[in-house]
């Protein structure tokens, strides 16, 4: 019998899952807007994007299946095996723009000194994943234990660093709209929706853990954001590396670095080789993430990180009403179960209908961007069709 993980197995690795280095990339993006509501659109977007994570991880926790393949028991097989390709998509293209970016983060800081090239960094970033992939859950969770009291100990050393020493706060160009700070932040949150089932599926008491890990998670990514909206506007910086090395952190910065980048992306990795034994039952879990985390090294090496702010929008107009259309079923209309069919017509057609509005939102303009307005109206219509046509299969809520 598989051991079940606990809770506080959980809170760490969705701790390690939120300090990361992109988090704090994007937090420097809201910096136009100044500190006060810069914070304010970091606090909104990840209150609203935690919340979904913790219903979608509830529905993993109590159908005791992964991320994917709950999505069958909405959508049906096909469906699910559709979601799961997108999903493995999504995740080697997140795999690959984490190393990019740690690589590029790890070279600005020692690479006077070694001379190694990208490519190398890369591959020994790939390569820690990998490990970390190879280790089972129990020799994980040690690991981790000693990863993540060393990450929150140089986080709070980095904190100091950005908010210490009164710094007065200098002028930031650029102009943001306050909705697109809120959208910015709710897309880091929902970017892990189509992964949070994966570790409540064997969770030991899957409705703690999964209100405990989606909390763990929002607090320290709003941490994230505040660090990296503190960096633009009192330091003038916003490429963390070079802060850190600024400030004399040396061993610290790089230990922030190269755990942050790894303890993100190996959720990646793990979770896309999840996904893929949706798609091909006859392939192993451990085997498909270690085939992703190579895949993703490569075309990290070739890759523009900076491309990854294209890439959540695109993952929250995919997932954003797949979660939607999933938390209204299970919970307002007792989540009638639709795994034997090939495809549910019906959820299907109300996920396109969300998907559609998304990138209608993300051209026209909303005042309170794209993602909540979708998750709401795609919510509010599968209620309504939920109850005008129902289709009386068996019931999910237990």
């Amino acid at each position: 019998m598989e051991e079940k993980r606990t809770t506080y197995a959980n809170a760490l690795i969705w701790f390690g899952a939120a300090v990361s280095i992109a988090e704090i990339y994007t937090g420097t993006l809201l910096a136009p807007l100044g500190m006060g509501a810069g914070m304010a659109a970091v606090v909104i977007g990840h209150a609203a994007g935690g919340f979904l994570m913790y219903l979608a991880a509830l529905i993993g926790g109590r159908s005791a299946c992964g991320a994917m393949e709950s999505t069958g028991l909405f959508f049906g097989r096909g469906g699910a095996k559709f979601f799961a390709a997108l999903n493995v998509l999504q995740l080697i293209g997140w795999t690959a723009v984490m190393v990019a970016g740690g690589a590029i983060s790890l070279g600005l800081i020692l690479n006077p000194v070694t001379g190694m090239n990208n490519a190398l960094w890369c591959c020994a970033i790939g390569a820690l994943i990998a490990l970390w992939i190879v280790l089972d859950m129990k020799n994980f969770e040690r690991v981790n234990k000693v990863a993540m009291a060393a990450l929150f100990i140089l986080t709070l050393t980095l904190s100091f660093v950005i908010f210490g020493g009164g710094r007065e706060a200098d002028a930031v160009g650029g102009s943001l709209e306050f909705a697109d700070a809120v959208e910015l932040s709710v897309a880091m949150p929902l970017s892990w929706l189509p992964l949070i089932s994966d570790y409540m599926r064997d969770a030991e008491k899957p409705g703690k853990s999964a209100a405990v890990s989606s909390a763990i998670y929002s607090i320290v990514s709003c941490w994230m954001y505040f660090i990296g909206l503190g960096a633009a506007i009192y330091t003038g910086g916003a490429d963390v590396a070079e802060i850190m090395s600024g400030a004399g952190m040396g061993a610290a910065g790089i230990i922030i670095v190269a755990f942050s980048t790894v303890t993100t992306t190996f959720l990646d990795a793990y979770s896309a080789g999840i996904s893929f034994h949706v798609i091909f039952k006859g392939v192993k879990e451990k085997a498909a993430g270690i085939a992703v985390c190579a895949l993703g090294t490569l075309i990290a090496i070739f890759a523009d990180p900076e491309s990854y702010e294209e890439l959540l929008y695109l993952i929250s107009s995919v997932f954003a009403p797949m979660a939607a259309v999933m938390v209204a079923d299970f919970f307002l209309l007792g989540g009638e179960d639709r795994s034997a069919q090939p495809f549910s017509p019906r959820n299907m057609a109300l996920w396109g209908a969300g998907f559609a509005l998304y990138r209608y939102l993300m051209s026209a303009g909303s005042p309170i961007g794209a993602t909540l307005p979708v998750i709401a109206a795609t919510a509010a219509l599968t209620w309504i069709v939920g109850k005008c046509f129902p289709l009386g299969t068996r019931a999910l809520t237990r």
